[in-house]
Parts: C-alpha cells; structure tokens; sequence
C-alpha cells in the first residue's frame, strides 16, 4: 500500500513540476496562472483538514484567515512595506493570532454551537474588511507590489512562482501529515473519536485542538499571502462564509482525514469548474448536481479511491 501511495504522490509531483514547460511549449501560459491558484487553495484546504478532517472541528469560518493573510500582505505593501519576509510574517502571526482567539472561545462549545461561533467570527471580520474605506471597503485593493524576496526569488516571475506555491503546498501536506502521526495528532484524533476516554487515559483535548487550530491558522494565513501575490487584489469576499463552505466542500470532495484528499479535492473541485464556466453561464446549475453525486458515490472522498484514510 505504501508503495502504491509514493507511486501516486511521485506521479502527482513529477507532472506538477513538468507543467510550466509544457504548456508554455504548447502556447498556454493561461494553465500556470490555473494550478497556481488551485495550489494556493490546496494549501489553505489541507490546512482546514488538520482541524476538521484529524480534529472534528467544522469550522465555518476558515476563510477568515486567508482573508487575514492576505490583506496583512496588502496593508503593509500599501504603506510601502515591501519586503517578501516581513510580509508573510505578518500574515503567519496575525492569522495565528486571531486564531488563538477564536479557538480560545469557540473550542470550549461543540456541535452547532461551534459552528456557530467561528461562522459569527467570520461575519464580524467580513462586515470589518466592509467597514474599512481606506482600504477600498467593499470594493476592495489592489496590491501596489508583489512581495519582494531579493534575490532569492522573483515573484513577478509566474513560473518561479508557480514553483514556490507547489513547494509551500507539498511543505503544507508533509507538515501535516507529520503532526498527525506524531503523539500530539495521536490525541488529537482520539479526541475526536472518543472525548470522554481521551479525557479517561489522561490527556485534555483542549489544549491539543487549540494547538491544532492556531497551526491550521497560521497555514491558511500563508495561504492568503501567496493568494494575494496572485491575484494582485483584495476583496472582503475572501473572508465570507462562502469561502469558507467551499475550503470544506473541498476537503470533504477529496477526503477527509487523509493526506492526499484536501489536495485532489481542490483540484476536482476548480478544474470542473473553470471547465462548466468555459461551457455555459449557468455553471453553478450544473456544478451543484455533479457535487452532490459525489458526496453520494464517494463516501470517502476521492482518495478514498486509491488507499483508505490516515485516520
């Protein structure tokens, strides 16, 4: 099975890297700007995973930190604070700050009441980003400059940058991967199954889904940083609840709890949908059936197609 798994995962990374020179060759540079930005969601979906997928946590309010990350890139460059380091810095540790807040109240409730907060969270940031008229309120900001990496990396380079947001998303998976098979996942996810016999043998799961939560954070804050370089604007739509619910349609399409699943689950998700909106206009009609034939086909995700789950 571990073989087959590397097998899958070389196979997966070797057409990734091979990408760029293809379709350059073949006079489609439009598919770098496309794997990107599905990469850059891959990242900020395997982040969401560790707490749902490993944790049991619903979030509904996820998209909030790749919002964060994405306006701290954004205010910084717009008082002329370029530099790469300090930017995604600032958006690592705000994001992860205001999930130590969020977590610190919303993980002592469980079930519809968790959901509730952390969606009531996001709202209160959305109506902030709406609020915030220096920084184009609800019509949003462009960003005046890329992150500045020196010479290290030019982010105006769309092939060098395609390649960073493949390194960051394949740093995301194994990071993730390594801390749910390690002792701190191993209560996370007994936690998740049985709360009162984690509770028995001596360990308090609050703690843990806190960590887990701050750490999910802070990647989705990442996340936001590259999403920012992206698309050079910057829309409160990013914080929205929406968001959030399609970061958890694409964990639950790729499977939940597994290494690869929040990674196929974005790639199926935005490839079926840039391809139904190159057909018709009324995507959304045609999307929505295909999406729940899925949930009911794949009950264990896509990845569930090819080895059973981590958990």
């Amino acid at each position: 099975m571990f073989s087959k798994r590397l097998f899958l995962w070389m196979f997966f990374v070797v057409s990734l890297i091979a990408l760029p020179p293809l379709v350059i060759a073949l006079g489609q540079p439009f598919y770098i700007d496309l794997v990107r930005r599905i990469m850059i969601f891959a990242i900020a979906a395997v982040s969401l995973n560790l707490i749902l997928g490993y944790g049991g946590l619903v979030s509904f309010g996820h998209a909030a930190y790749l919002g964060l990350g994405a306006y701290a890139v954004g205010i910084l460059a717009f008082y002329g604070v370029t530099n790469g380091w300090l930017q995604w810095a600032a958006a690592i540790g705000v994001s992860a700050i205001v999930a130590a807040a969020i977590g610190a109240v919303s993980i002592r409730t469980s079930g519809i009441y968790f959901i509730m907060i952390t969606l009531a969270f996001t709202q209160m940031l959305y109506y902030l980003g709406i609020s915030l008229e220096e920084f184009g309120g609800d019509d949003g900001m462009r960003l005046k400059n890329k992150s500045d990496f020196g010479a290290l990396i030019d982010l105006r380079d769309p092939v060098a940058f395609y390649y960073l947001a493949l390194a960051v998303m394949l740093l995301s998976v194994f990071l993730v991967s390594r801390l749910v098979n390690s002792r701190f996942g191993m209560v996370l996810r007994a936690a998740k199954s049985n709360e009162a016999r984690t509770r028995a043998i001596g360990f308090s799961p609050y703690p843990y889904r806190l960590a887990a939560f701050v750490i999910a954070g802070a990647m989705c804050g990442l996340a936001g940083a590259l999403y920012a370089n992206h698309t050079n604007y910057l829309t409160p739509g990013l914080v929205s609840w929406q968001q959030s619910g399609d970061l958890m349609f694409m964990v639950i399409l790729g499977g939940m709890a597994s290494t690869a699943g929040p990674v196929l689950g974005t790639f199926a998700l935005l490839l079926v949908e840039e391809t139904l909106k190159g057909w018709t206009e009324h995507w959304q009609v045609v999307l929505g059936p295909l999406l729940v034939l899925s949930v009911i086909f794949f009950r264990r995700g896509l990845a569930g197609m090819f080895y059973k789950s981590d958990a």
